[in-house]
């Protein structure tokens, strides 16, 4: 039973890996490709050959070729953490790069980026389209996080300049994609592939890209606020948790505590609640002890009887 339940959550999480990856491609291949706004890392990467050669090296490709040799350098340097998944992330994500872009024999007629939306919000709305293609990438690189996948690239080179020389991962992703979308830039004003935006402007809508699918995967690994931890400090705690277990249906745990200021033993109440149900807590505490002391905490996510999971 154990191993049919583990088999089970491993293929969930290589489905919601790949469905993560088909969402990063689209992102990219769809929108992102066709603005000439580079997200940095291996995929901006294999964006810029793409317009160095003209369009004649397919992006998802290039961008598998230049992962392989990464893989294989994290592998040996970091281990087996850098195993199944993260080929399977990349893998999957280049594939669909390329599909969605027509690249494949029997999908030359797909060509998401060439449908009509596509056109018009490149011509009229360039800034909504540089939005939803990081919006895209980044729920695309969160889910694939979330499930314990990755997509190789500057996450290995970051890895390893951690072990290596200390660097924070953070820091050397800045600097990775710095540089990889200042090589775009360079090479979008030499081919004067975009003449009706410089290329200085494409490299701040690049920035704007980095921030707002950073926020992104934050959001889907940590998730939004949807329960708050609630401490409560008040001579009357027996009545306010009977309150919280019969009024709210919800659970309470007294913690024994003893206050410094008034040398005073007493229980600490504590209980999760969600969004909805803080006011009438509030209300309640406030009616039953208007000098009650209450600490509120943001919860991301909550796994217990009574909340949903996020996946």
């Amino acid at each position: 039973m154990t191993k049919r339940i583990f088999n089970k959550n491993v293929i969930t999480e290589y489905l919601f890996i790949a469905f993560g990856a088909a969402v990063m491609s689209i992102g990219i291949g769809v929108f992102l490709v066709e603005a000439k706004v580079v997200p940095g890392g291996v995929s901006g990467l294999g964006m810029a050959l793409y317009y160095l050669s003209d369009g004649t090296i397919p992006i998802g490709t290039s961008i598998w070729l230049m992962n392989i040799p990464l893989f294989i350098w994290g592998w040996k340097e970091l281990g087996s953490s850098f195993g199944t998944r993260t080929f399977f992330g990349f893998t999957l994500n280049s594939i669909f790069i390329d599909l969605f872009r027509g690249e494949f024999f029997g999908f030359e007629n797909l060509k998401l980026q060439e449908t009509q939306t596509v056109k018009d919000l490149l011509q009229h709305d360039f800034l909504f389209l540089i939005l939803i293609g990081a919006a895209l990438l980044g729920i695309g690189l969160g889910i694939i996080f979330k499930f314990k996948g990755t997509t190789a690239g500057s996450d290995i080179v970051a890895s390893i300049m951690q072990k290596r020389f200390g660097m924070k991962p953070g820091q050397a992703i800045m600097i990775i994609d710095f540089f990889v979308i200042a090589l775009a830039g360079f090479i979008i004003e030499f081919k004067n592939l975009s003449p009706e935006k410089p290329a200085l402007s494409l490299t701040l809508y690049a920035l704007m890209l980095l921030f707002v699918s950073a926020k992104i995967i934050d959001w889907i690994i940590d998730g939004v606020d949807y329960a708050k931890a609630v401490y409560i400090i008040s001579d009357k705690y027996e009545q306010i948790s009977h309150n919280i277990i019969n009024d709210l249906s919800r659970g309470a745990t007294a913690i024994k505590t003893r206050g410094l200021y008034r040398n005073i033993d007493r229980e600490v109440i504590m209980t999760v609640v969600t969004l909805k149900e803080i006011g009438p807590l509030l209300d309640m505490i406030k009616k039953i002890d208007p000098d009650a002391f209450v600490i509120i905490n943001n919860v991301h996510e909550v796994l217990g009887n009574g909340f949903r999971r996020r996946f």
